[in-house]
């Protein structure tokens, strides 16, 4: 029982972050030119993504909306490397999801805290 109940916790976990997930990189590339790997490491490090291949097709996705766009650099390091930065297009589209983003946070806080004094009421 406890195994499935982790599972289903876990899935849903990964859901959440998979819905947050393109809102997250769009607001990582409006800063400026970013490299993927470091778009990567920040993710990871949030403990937004985990895997590598998540990432790439989401880029090529979000390059054929025409939200973003890519320039290559040439590296001292190592074969060049792709610069990802927002078009006009992206900013716009980033802006509509920061609103939506408050929306959901609002709505989420009222049903949490409602769900809080429910708790409290119940137990007294």
């Amino acid at each position: 029982m406890y195994c499935i109940m982790v599972m289903k916790v876990e899935n849903t976990q990964v859901q959440m972050r998979k819905g947050i997930l393109e809102f997250c990189i769009l607001h990582i590339i409006s800063r400026g030119e970013v490299y993927a790997s470091d778009m990567l490491e920040e993710l990871t490090s949030a403990k937004i993504i985990v895997v590598e291949g998540t990432l790439y097709p989401l880029l090529t996705r979000l390059r054929k909306a025409g939200l973003v766009e890519y320039k290559w650099v040439e590296s001292t390091s190592g074969p060049p490397r792709k610069y990802f930065k927002l078009t006009e297009e992206g900013f716009k589209f980033l802006g509509q999801l920061d609103n939506t983003w408050e929306e959901l946070i609002e709505s989420t806080n009222k049903i949490i805290k409602s769900d809080s004094s429910k708790k409290t009421n119940t137990s007294k």
